[in-house]
């Protein structure tokens, strides 16, 4: 982001008032008063839970300094709806934070444009947030609400659960190493046709939240995959006191990895991040159920494994025999 000086006199309000603020929009009836107070005021509809989470991006860490701003303003607000449809909430608003190294409005508009068009689609109004001078960092807590018993939470997995996949994973790791100029990726030689479809994955998520709130009551157990599918399936097991057995040849592979070594397109599939699609157990006698709710939700899913009562996740070949896994998952602090 470019690091102009501000040249407003009406400083940190302006930028709110010009960029973040939505006069003759219209909040839905659970977001009783938005932008503008001390606090937004929620009213949840009666006999719901509350859903919260929250995440930062980090320029440098998260995205790079010369990211575009429409779509980095639809990513910060998807990782977080994302979060939403792991467990199967529906959304109800979020909040923005804000470090900026200075106030340059064109790119201001174009995040902004990014983030309601996003917003809007889901709607998950902005209902509040903070704006402060500093590095590049973007803050989202999104809220949202579900009937109780009804999450899919981390702790929920029980031996003998399928486990699920929706979208494939990998394209978004992929994309990262073309950016980097990695030679194992150049190496695959993609058309542009392949090589854009695995950046739009990294830069422009897509929250699974259809088919997430679909599933809530169904599946036990959900994660998004946001730092790798061994990684992220490792936080449900953890959790569930449970192992899992995954086949190696049921994961889908997109075109674009099938252009790899055997090696790096597994590597991709199982460690990288990026991806944000849901990753689920469900017990055998909801298949059809399940294949019918993704087929309503328009989200291709795939049975990729088994949740075992042997601790521990094994990845298995096509003959049965377990595999080691190169590579490792996204860790922010390694």
């Amino acid at each position: 982001m470019p690091t102009i000086p501000a040249p407003e006199a009406d400083g940190e309000f302006g930028l709110i008032r010009r960029h973040f603020t939505r006069p003759g929009h219209t909040l839905p009836p659970q977001a009783v008063l938005g932008v503008g107070d001390d606090c937004a005021l929620l009213q949840p509809t009666p006999g719901h839970q509350l859903a919260i989470s929250c995440d930062m991006l980090v320029e440098g860490r998260h995205f790079l300094p010369d990211a575009d701003p429409a779509t980095l303003g639809h990513k910060t607000l998807a990782v977080n709806l994302s979060d939403l449809a792991a467990m199967g909430a529906r959304p109800l608003g979020f909040t923005l934070a804000l470090a900026l190294p200075a106030v340059d409005d064109t790119w201001l508009a174009g995040f902004a444009r990014g983030l309601f068009a996003l917003a809007d689609r889901h709607a998950c109004p902005l209902i509040g947030g903070d704006t402060t001078r500093g590095p590049l960092t973007l803050c989202v807590t999104v809220f949202g609400e579900l009937a109780p018993g009804s999450a899919l939470r981390r702790d929920a997995a029980r031996a003998g659960h399928d486990v699920w996949l929706s979208g494939r994973t990998g394209e978004a790791r992929l994309a990262l190493a073309l950016r980097a100029g990695d030679d194992w990726a150049l190496a695959a030689g993609l058309d542009p046709a392949q090589a854009g479809a695995c950046h739009r994955r990294m830069d422009a998520p897509e929250p699974r939240l259809v088919l997430g709130q679909a599933l809530a009551g169904v599946a036990h157990a959900g994660i998004d995959v946001s730092d790798g599918l061994a990684g992220d399936l490792g936080h449900i097991l953890t959790a569930s006191g449970v192992g899992a057995e995954l086949q190696i040849d049921a994961l889908p592979v997109a075109p674009a990895l099938e252009r790899l070594t055997a090696t790096r397109r597994l590597e991709c599939l199982a460690h990288g991040g990026d991806d944000y699609e849901l990753l689920f157990c469900a017990p055998p006698e909801q298949r059809a159920r399940i294949e019918a709710i993704a087929a309503q939700a328009g989200t291709p899913v795939t049975r990729i494994g088994r949740i075992t009562a042997e601790p521990g996740l094994r990845w298995l070949d096509a003959q049965g025999a377990v595999q080691t896994l190169p590579g490792r998952g996204f860790d922010h602090f390694a």
